[in-house]
């Protein structure tokens, strides 16, 4: 079923927990993601970024979503989110075509800028019952930043700022920067979990964690103690659609050009690794 993601996270925050935001493509990662979540019983949020906005068709992708949540996962409740909106322009959209929860990143912004339209953003879409995720702070990618010597202080949320910036924007959830990264960048080698306490205390609404398909237990508890509600996991997701669609095509046997095993075991493979992430993130039977 369709649930609201402030109402996931809150509860998430509440119970000690954190749930996974995990992005789809396409057909097959949609599946995978929600018969995943059926399986462990556990709320889940389905992200669909801009890119692949453009790649499927907006109205095409978030339909897919919504059917799939609707008709096969009545029993769960299952967000839609949009990842990383980095416009106005997209975010209206977005909103057009029935998103009721939007991330603006703002990220790239200085800090005024960023305040700024996130607010506009936030007075746009709470009109509309939409919610919102603003991010402070910045997740580097490969590509913005080199693999060695990172200055991380100049990319992790100022917890003096972040009081500021809830307190201003009205937003309903916060990215946070602790030293993680997106995709294959090199995190800092600890996470700031000191600045995240900090950040805790001085905000009380949910905390999502970017960059996250590589964290395991051990980080992934310390976050949660330190008020982190949400993971968002892509990479791992990829690399799981692909490792299996490689295999099967280097050792096709019997399997083929018959498209439905092919990507049917690429399914199977991101719908274990999204069952495995559901279980390190505690939100397994919480549905």
């Amino acid at each position: 079923m369709i649930a609201s993601v402030k109402e996931i996270l809150t509860k998430a925050k509440e119970g000690g927990y954190a749930v996974g935001a995990f992005n789809t493509v396409n057909l097959e990662t949609t599946r995978a993601i929600v018969e995943g979540a059926k399986e462990m019983r556990s709320p889940v949020i389905i992200q669909i970024t801009e890119k692949v906005m453009e790649y499927s068709g907006g109205r095409l992708i978030y339909n897919l979503v919504k059917n799939d949540a609707e008709f096969y996962a009545s029993e769960i409740p299952i967000g839609i989110h949009l990842d990383h909106g980095k416009s106005f322009e997209i975010i209206q959209r977005a909103v057009a075509i029935g998103f009721t929860s939007v991330m603006y990143d703002g990220s790239r912004k200085v800090f005024s800028d960023n305040l700024e339209i996130t607010k506009k953003v936030v007075d746009f879409c709470h009109e509309k019952g939409v919610e919102v995720q603003g991010e402070l702070g910045n997740v580097p990618y490969l590509g913005e930043a080199q693999m060695e010597d990172i200055d991380w202080d100049k990319y992790m949320t100022d917890p003096a700022q972040a009081k500021n910036f809830v307190e201003e924007t009205g937003i309903d959830a916060l990215a946070v920067a602790i030293g993680n990264a997106h995709g294959f960048l090199k995190e800092r080698a600890e996470p700031d979990f000191d600045r995240m306490a900090m950040i805790n205390k001085s905000c009380q609404l949910p905390f999502v964690l970017h960059g996250a398909s590589d964290w395991e237990s051990g980080r992934v508890a310390e976050a949660i103690k330190n008020g982190v509600s949400c993971f968002n996991v892509a990479t791992a997701i990829q690399i799981a659609f692909m490792n299996s669609l490689i295999n099967s095509v280097n050792n096709q046997g019997e399997l083929g050009f018959d498209l439905r095993k092919l990507l049917g075991g690429a399914r199977d493979a991101v719908k274990e690794t999204v069952k495995y992430k559901i279980k390190i993130f505690g939100s397994d039977g919480k549905a």
